[in-house]
């Protein structure tokens, strides 16, 4: 292994730290704003669970992204300039405080650099890259929805429990939701950064081609670790706005918006998509906000500041890599 190759397989691992760090807000921020634990107690749970997700999914996500551009056209100046474009917009959106997706940035990134190198957009999967755009729209529709549902059974179950009692119960099942959210998030984020050093190590010779790309046990522990890391390091400016500028959050509600987004997150998982944990946990607390018809209570002028965040994440991060990758390629004077 070339020691350029290492330098890559530590940006890709500087990025999953970054992704941590930047969605950590998707893992605690529910937990944090209905005072059910503190910051800091919170982002060690999350980071217990980001880990161990290891133990828990197949890598049915890394798989499909180390599928996603024609290995002809993988090389380590394009998987370089993809890291890099998706690290520079995760830490823009990280500084004005936007909940964009790290997923979408990763995947942009990928897809800019490799287009330019190839000169033909038909070097990307079709369906790989078709399942992440259209999960864009499913997967805050599916966790609003499954939100949504989740908090008026919860209603309708607990409708002769007093206060009291509904906000004692739920500040308990909280601790599980968020462990169980911190799992999916671990499950499906950790698999892209797998995905991406997996393509890097077969484009450098390192690891054998094969139809299903699986990924060495070494990148799976050193990549959830590092996320887990990154999560440790927390990510304040988007935990208020996921936690309490969207909508206002009691026990049950945090609840029922975690239990919502693991559900979605597990099954994306289990599908191989690289689905965006941020779009889904947004959705979710979107869906338990309108319960009640309360759909006041939703800040919509917050949550359409977040979807313009989405919508550009991945053009933004396609050109700023393929900007990088065509400044590497110059200077290195290899593909």
């Amino acid at each position: 292994m070339t020691t350029y190759v290492i330098a890559i397989i530590v940006v890709a691992l500087v990025f999953d730290f970054i992704n941590g760090f930047h969605d950590a807000a998707n893992s605690i921020a529910t937990v944090v704003s209905t005072r059910v634990l503190s910051p800091r107690t919170a982002v060690v749970w999350a980071a217990l669970f980001n880990f161990i997700a290891f133990a828990l999914f197949e890598p049915t996500v890394a798989r499909n992204i180390a599928k996603g551009v024609e290995a002809a056209f993988i090389t380590p100046n394009v998987i370089l300039g993809g890291l890099s474009g998706a690290i520079v917009w995760n830490l823009l959106t990280w500084w004005w405080g936007l909940p964009s997706s790290s997923s979408h940035a990763l995947m942009g990134g990928f897809a800019g650099a490799a287009v330019l190198n190839a000169g033909r957009v038909s070097v990307l999967d079709a369906k790989i890259f078709g399942m992440t755009a259209g999960f864009i729209v499913v997967a805050p529709l599916l966790g609003s929805l499954v939100g949504f549902a989740l908090m008026q059974a919860i209603r309708w179950l607990g409708r002769s429990w007093s206060p009291r009692v509904v906000d004692t119960r739920f500040r308990r099942l909280q601790l599980v939701s968020a462990a169980a959210y911190s799992l999916g998030h671990g499950g499906n984020d950790a698999q892209k950064t797998m995905g991406i050093i997996t393509a890097l190590l077969v484009s450098a010779g390192v690891q054998e081609s094969s139809d299903r790309m699986e990924p060495m046990l070494w990148v799976v522990l050193v990549c959830h670790a590092a996320m887990g890391l990154g999560t440790l390091s927390g990510g304040w400016r988007i935990v208020k706005t996921m936690g309490m500028k969207i909508t206002k959050l009691k026990p049950v509600g945090g609840f029922a918006a975690e239990t919502a987004g693991a559900a979605t997150l597990f099954g994306a998982t289990a599908l191989g998509v690289p689905v965006s944990t941020t779009h889904t946990i947004t959705g979710a607390i979107v869906g338990v906000g309108a319960v009640g018809g309360r759909l006041s209570a939703v800040r919509w002028g917050v949550a359409g500041r977040i979807v313009w965040a989405w919508i550009f994440t991945i053009p933004a991060s396609a050109l700023l890599s393929a900007l990088i990758y065509a400044a590497t390629r110059a200077l290195t004077g290899e593909p």
